[in-house]
């Protein structure tokens, strides 16, 4: 069976970079600011710089806290010494700014449209204990995964209660992905440059934890159209 745990510690974020300017968000107005930030700030491209190459990501539309979070996180410095710190061969890779947290969770935005796909982009969690499966607000990651056989798909289907369609069957199929993710993270995004990336740093030694010997660093800016 393919599942596994991504955990975080509620950890408060305490600076950003002294470049830029960081405006809180407050807990109990989590959706209201952020739909308020996202009107202003229509983005929905991202590039993902590392050592190994550059990773291009579109964001949904249709998961709009989640996109409107991710743009104001690039925007107002949260993820200027953002690393990837976590990597799963045949999993995922993860980055943010871990043990640190930004003191509030973005309420879930899951849909059946969306699976976790070779490079789909999806928000952690800080807290397992976390029935409504609220994201946080700084951890993501991107699947890597591994390519299923057509009784595996049917297999995790039944095992984790999913509805796929065709189409998505195909893809774990022939592009590979993480099922077990399914209906419980927000994937709120898709790689649509830079693949090969992703499978460099899923490659990269690491220490107990999943950790990389030496530190992965990133740097994500908003993508010139184009």
């Amino acid at each position: 069976m393919k599942h596994i745990t991504i955990v975080f510690s509620l950890l408060l974020f305490v600076g950003c970079s002294e470049k830029k300017e960081y405006t809180p968000i407050d807990p109990t107005k989590v959706r209201e600011q952020l739909m308020a930030y996202g009107d202003k700030n229509p983005e929905n491209e991202v590039l993902i710089e590392t050592e190994f190459g550059a990773i291009r990501v579109r964001l949904y539309d249709d998961t709009p806290l989640h996109r409107a979070n991710f743009i104001k996180n690039i925007k107002e410095g949260v993820y200027d010494d953002a690393t990837f710190y976590r990597v799963i061969s045949q999993f995922m890779v993860q980055a943010g700014i871990y043990p640190r947290e930004l003191g509030y969770t973005i309420p879930a935005e899951i849909t059946p449209k969306y699976i976790h796909k070779k490079g789909a982009l999806a928000m952690a969690r800080s807290d397992e204990d976390n029935p409504d499966y609220e994201s946080s607000s700084s951890e993501f990651f991107i699947v890597q995964g591994s390519r299923y056989a057509d009784y595996q798909v049917e297999t995790d289907m039944e095992n984790f209660g999913l509805q796929l369609t065709p189409e998505q069957k195909e893809t774990y199929m022939t592009a590979g992905g993480y099922m077990s993710l399914d209906q419980r993270y927000t994937t709120f995004g898709e790689v649509i440059e830079g693949l090969e990336v992703i499978d460099k740093i899923a490659a990269v030694k690491t220490h107990d934890g999943d950790k990389p010997l030496r530190p992965i660093k990133v740097t994500v800016r908003i993508a010139e159209k184009g």
